[in-house]
């Protein structure tokens, strides 16, 4: 088949006006080197990952988009806190897209670049919001037969990040988690994998049809931070459950203090000799999103063995290490369509992706929405 000369790839540029501006680039198409592959992207996600490179900190409020097709642009304007906190991005044309999925049209001359070729993959590259491309052989995931693009292409940040939670665990001694935004895709995931492997898991949503949507998943715990009991029910399911260990999505705010709070208080129903320092066994809780931008609140009612921190899951995969990585990545093919299946409520096109309309919808990052890009559409 022949090539196509050149290609479009969306880039997030902060400028020193304090104007955050995205827009598609026109590039020369790449030539791979010997252990690179060019994948056309057939399907790409939105997820709030993706949205902290693409907005940062800018006022979206108060973005608006101009120009039509491959000319829109979408602009922001920047606070001045938020210039501070992203200063080291000033001037910078960011490709943004973590993952996505695809058909491999172009492959460097080693063997494992030419296996891949013709081949559905799906790949994690931190570029893929544009039409092709370019990333290493070893790092694609090849599909099965009977998946298509859209289906994998979710399956790198969600499903890993969900399985590396309760390898996390198990790591560190734990035998129970707490998951905060536990109604999101990346939660249901994680009740279907914690029910399977016999994991007991506490889940915290913010509404009653939150609540609905994981019972008829089948999850045996569940929390509403808006119930007027919430603190009271938190404690019992964690005196239930034992969980030592809880992920939180919101990053801001009370939560991680409330679920450390809720910790000691289960572990003080323990009977045992009584110390200033509290309870003994460690209570961690690891910040792995930011959907709450207000500071952390910490009140420190729950004596000395605890720990608050951020966890990130290309960290943990290098940690890890490459076989142990690819465990992972091997349960998630095999359960693409099941545990690890991802529904989409809407398909935009690259500049559908710009328009100050479209993206106030998937900025409000809303449970049961999730957004997938085609860029092979309408360009």
């Amino acid at each position: 088949m022949s090539l196509p000369t050149a290609y479009h790839q969306m880039l997030s540029t902060l400028s020193e006006e304090a104007e955050l501006r995205m827009e598609l680039v026109e590039k020369p198409f790449p030539t791979p080197k010997a252990h690179e592959v060019v994948i056309r992207v057939e399907a790409t996600p939105i997820n709030p990952s993706d949205q902290g490179v693409m907005f940062g900190w800018s006022n979206m409020s108060s973005a608006s988009s101009n120009g039509s097709g491959a000319d829109t642009v979408l602009k922001a304007p920047v606070t001045p806190q938020g210039m501070a906190i992203m200063k080291a991005r000033i001037g910078q044309n960011l490709p943004v897209g973590n993952e996505g999925a695809g058909t491999v049209i172009a492959a460097g001359d080693s063997p494992e670049a030419q296996a891949l070729m013709g081949k559905t993959v799906a790949a994690l590259s931190g570029a893929m919001y544009a039409e092709y491309c370019t990333v290493p052989a070893m790092s694609c995931l090849p599909l099965l037969p009977e998946h298509s693009a859209k289906d994998g292409a979710s399956c790198f940040v969600n499903p890993l990040t969900a399985l590396s939670m309760v390898e996390t665990m198990k790591l560190e001694g734990h035998s129970a988690l707490v998951h905060t935004a536990a109604a999101s895709n990346l939660g249901q995931m994680l009740n279907k994998i914690c029910q399977a492997d016999g994991v007991d898991l506490v889940n915290i949503v913010r509404r009653e049809e939150q609540v609905k949507i994981l019972k008829d998943l089948g999850a045996k715990y569940i929390v509403n931070s808006s119930s007027e009991t919430y603190m009271t029910d938190l404690t019992d399911a964690i005196h239930a459950t034992g969980a030592t260990l809880a992920f939180d999505a919101t990053g801001g705010g009370q939560l991680a203090s409330q679920i450390l709070t809720a910790m000691e208080g289960a572990a003080a129903r323990t009977p045992g000799a009584y110390s200033i320092y509290g309870s003994i066994h460690h209570k961690q809780v690891y910040l792995y999103g930011g959907l709450d931008v207000s500071p952390t609140t910490l009140t420190r009612g729950y004596g000395m063995a605890w720990g608050v921190g951020g966890w990130l899951l290309p960290n943990f995969l290098a940690k890890i290490g490459m076989e142990a990585g690819n465990k992972l990545r091997m349960r998630v093919a095999k359960e693409l369509k099941t545990t690890f299946a991802s529904h989409y409520t809407d398909e935009i096109s690259l500049t559908e992706a710009l328009d100050a309309d479209i993206v106030a919808r998937y900025f409000a990052k809303t449970t049961g929405e999730k957004f997938l890009i085609c860029p092979q559409k309408d360009i």
